[in-house]
């Protein structure tokens, strides 16, 4: 398969220091990141639709690995210089804008500290800068979002009940002039000024959703129906990200956007399932009956930085199963199949559509498909590699163990994305290999400072 093919120039997501600058090594450790096409990735995003959405990756980097690396705190001069210059890779010679929270080990404790500088942000004029509200924004994919509009230079504002979110995962922008965060939850009214709604506010991992599936549906439904809401009385533009999983069980493969689905509506997942469903149904409703502007998108597998460690998703279950040494577990006999994008490209495609004129419903994902088997053993392989490459000895090869099959697991899971590319001329870059390097070396430096 092309995305598990070796990159001609191997990975390497940090700076290595040389002569006492951050510097990058013209070898076989050269910082580069290459797409698909063998092509170096500088930036992530574009300008198009009349919205500029381009910005460095080095600074979205920065910020996504910044709120997860803390120095400990020092018993000499020699163990400050040296986790000075491990955080310094991961600040990648944007140190001035970081906060350096210090661990102290012998009382298990943590020291925060504030930003003394925010991150840049592009001064924009204010007839092109946006009021943009993403509700769920302290989640996986909308701090990741939420990162991009604001380095862009919007005015966002975060709507989340942290259910599943994190205040750290947005944090670094509390305080900034163009960000204002709020504790609510969508189910309730919400009165606000804005111009674009993302609607992002729904738990999305099984563990998550089946936890309280009556509030699930709640949320789908009561959720979406007071930001369509807010968007017909501001005459705001309305984006709900829906979900592949509208799709069910597919009998139809890869599944485009016309296919209607073949979903349980009283199994364990249908909370979920059917609760995204009917949330595009008053989508449409409100677009067809009351004019408001909306946008669908149907996001298939995504992963990333920031995505919780235990939310019981298979890439961050393999990941932690293989750093930690243990076996890792495929559930059935792994010749069931899904397709993986990463975060960076969900976020191009989401404020792509945002900003077109496509208001039906499309498919944001990556159609390189893996076996869960062949996904195991390529997620062992790239552990594997990350942890000789930092000296870390292997105790033992870690072994896939196979289980029974959870009920109403689908068996195939691939985007038909032609809608994608013609409509938003948008298609992923990066492969599952790039990804999942820089997602390991995310999840080894949380477990090294001891957060998870």
């Amino acid at each position: 398969m092309t995305s598990a093919a070796a990159s001609p120039v191997r990975l390497s997501l940090f700076p290595v220091p040389c002569g006492g600058r951050l510097t990058s090594r013209l070898s076989d450790d050269q910082i580069r990141t290459l797409d698909k096409n063998g092509e170096e990735i500088t930036t992530v995003g574009f300008e198009r639709f009349g919205f500029d959405c381009e910005v460095s990756l080095e600074v979205l980097r920065s910020l996504y690995l910044r709120p997860h690396y803390v120095l400990t705190a020092p018993s000499s001069n020699e163990v400050t210089a040296q986790e000075e210059e491990q955080h310094a890779r991961f600040t990648q010679g944007l140190g001035m804008y970081q906060s350096k929270s210090i661990y102290h080990p012998d009382s298990q404790s943590i020291s925060y500290t504030t930003l003394t500088r925010f991150p840049p942000v592009k001064l924009l004029a204010p007839s092109q800068r946006k009021r943009v509200l993403v509700t769920g924004g302290a989640g996986f994919v909308g701090s990741h979002l939420v990162d991009r509009l604001m380095v862009l230079g919007h005015e966002v504002t975060v709507l989340d009940n942290f259910f599943t979110g994190s205040k750290t995962s947005v944090s670094h922008w509390v305080g900034h002039p163009n960000f204002e965060m709020v504790r609510h939850d969508v189910v309730e009214p919400f009165m606000i000024e804005c111009d674009q709604i993302y609607h992002l506010a729904c738990p999305a991992s099984p563990p998550h959703y089946q936890f309280n599936a009556v509030k699930t549906i709640k949320t789908s439904f009561m959720g979406t129906l007071n930001m369509l809401g807010l968007a017909k009385r501001t005459k705001a533009r309305f984006l709900i990200t829906s979900t592949s999983e509208v799709y069910g069980d597919p009998e139809v493969h890869p599944q485009p956007e016309d296919y209607w689905g073949h979903v349980n509506p009283i199994g364990p997942r249908a909370c979920y399932d059917e609760g995204k469903r009917v949330a595009e149904t008053l989508t449409y409703g409100f677009h067809r009956q009351d004019g408001v502007d909306v946008r669908v998108a149907r996001i298939f597998n995504t992963y990333g930085p920031r995505m919780n460690p235990f939310d019981g998703r298979v890439v961050s279950n393999f990941i932690m199963q293989a750093l930690r040494g243990e076996d890792m577990t495929v559930y059935g006999d792994g010749t069931q199949t899904r397709s993986f994008q990463y975060i960076h490209d969900l976020v191009d495609g989401l404020i792509a559509l945002m900003n077109s004129d496509e208001t039906r419903p499309t498919n944001i994902g990556n159609g390189d498909e893996f076996t869960i088997g062949e996904f195991a053993e390529l997620v062992r392989d790239i552990v594997e590699r990350v942890q000789r490459e930092d000296g870390v000895p292997l105790a033992r090869r870690v072994q896939v163990v196979y289980k029974p099959m959870p009920t109403d697991d689908p068996q195939k899971r691939r985007p038909d994305t032609t809608r994608a590319k013609q409509s938003l001329n948008w298609q992923p870059r990066w492969t599952v290999r790039m990804g999942l390097e820089e997602m390991v070396r995310y999840y080894k430096a949380k477990m090294v400072e001891g957060s998870i």
